[in-house]
């Protein structure tokens, strides 16, 4: 079924292409829901906020860490079956520079914002895409523009796009 290549007006397009960003907007609604509306959700957030205020609530800390674990590795999961079906290949350094990216596009997004952090994701790829439509000369470089978007953001919003500014009280 991913394999498939569907023909629109002349031009051919791998059905995954389609897959990967709906699977990619229903995973963000259906984490997005269970983290503020559900109660392990709840405990997740206080859980990061503040550990032992957390504790002394009656969260079971042990468990919604074993939670929040298994959540991020189906996540993982799902991002690897993803990368799979869209480039079916192996390599030693396959993951190097998708795992640099997805931190870039947390910081651009902003840490802690899952919403930021997809978005930011999509900015990175988008702007990728259109740098090497139309700049076809800088395609070898289309690596180092994620670089080049995460100094910029890191000069002009420290706290990325859609991250909260942080103020410590001394």
């Amino acid at each position: 079924i991913l394999n498939r290549v569907v023909r629109v007006k002349g031009i051919s397009i791998n059905v995954v292409t389609f897959i990967i960003p709906a699977v990619t907007v229903l995973l963000l609604l259906g984490l997005n829901y269970f983290i503020t509306n559900t109660k392990t959700g709840m405990a997740m957030r206080a859980l990061s906020k503040d550990y032992e205020t957390a504790s002394l609530m009656g969260i079971d800390i042990n468990r919604i860490i074993s939670i929040t674990f298994f959540m991020g590795s189906l996540l993982a999961a799902v991002g690897g079956i993803m990368w799979g079906a869209r480039y079916p290949q192996l390599m030693p350094l396959m993951g190097m520079m998708p795992g640099l990216k997805s931190f870039i596009a947390a910081v651009v997004g902003g840490i802690g914002n899952i919403t930021g952090a997809v978005i930011g994701g999509f900015i990175l790829g988008l702007g990728e895409i259109m740098l090497v439509a139309l700049l076809p000369r800088l395609t070898g470089y289309r690596d180092a523009f994620a670089f080049v978007v995460l100094i910029i953001i890191l000069l002009v919003k420290p706290s990325g796009l859609m991250g909260d500014k942080v103020t410590e009280k001394v």
